[in-house]
């Protein structure tokens, strides 16, 4: 298969194609829909999916139930999407703070959306859909990529910069980058 670029993307039999992480604003959902959208394969988005499952929004999860009660919903939901999913998924923020989690990435094909703290509390602003950055947005952010910035790293096959560019300028990073890649890493490659 090939992107709209003509660059030659390998599709897998079993999981998604190109799974995408990174903090909050780094725009996983936005990018990897684009990605989906030039190689013409489904997208999903594992916060999405964990909605869909728990039958409520993740903000309502987070304050009826916990963000442990969240992350249990997450672990399990992000390890079928591994499974079942094709084409391109967008893990939420936090996905990678699950060992487990981070286990099973490393089958696949992971491009980590870098971004910074002031393009990240610009895109997502004072957004209450996201229940980890009400108050202190920029403080919150900047606790949050000290803490997973090394598990992002961990976990990534590419990583992409996507601060002040362009949605296609990522994209076509990002598929490039899945390109040279030439498919998942072996099960167990750290």
């Amino acid at each position: 298969m090939t992107d709209a670029l003509g660059t030659s993307i390998v599709v897998e039999d079993e999981g998604p194609m190109l799974v995408l992480v990174g903090a909050p604003g780094a725009g996983k959902t936005t990018v990897g829909k684009a990605c989906a959208r030039r190689l013409g394969v489904a997208f999903a988005d594992s916060d999405h999916l964990v909605e869909k499952r728990a039958g409520k929004r993740v903000a309502d999860i987070f304050v009826d139930e916990g963000e442990p009660a969240f992350r249990a919903w997450e672990r399990d939901t992000v390890a079928d999407a591994l499974r079942e999913q094709r084409g391109v998924l967008s893990l939420g923020g936090g996905a990678v703070l699950d060992p487990g989690t981070r286990r099973l990435l490393g089958s696949q094909r992971v491009v980590w959306l870098q971004v910074g703290v002031g393009d990240a509390a610009r895109r997502v602003g004072l957004n209450a859909a996201r229940p980890l950055l009400v108050g202190n947005v920029r403080g919150t952010l900047s606790a949050l990529l000290a803490q997973r910035t090394p598990l992002y790293e961990e976990v990534c096959d590419a990583a992409v910069e996507t601060d002040g560019r362009t949605v296609d300028a990522v994209t076509d990073d990002v598929l490039a980058a899945v390109a040279a890649l030439g498919g998942p890493r072996p099960a167990g490659a750290t």
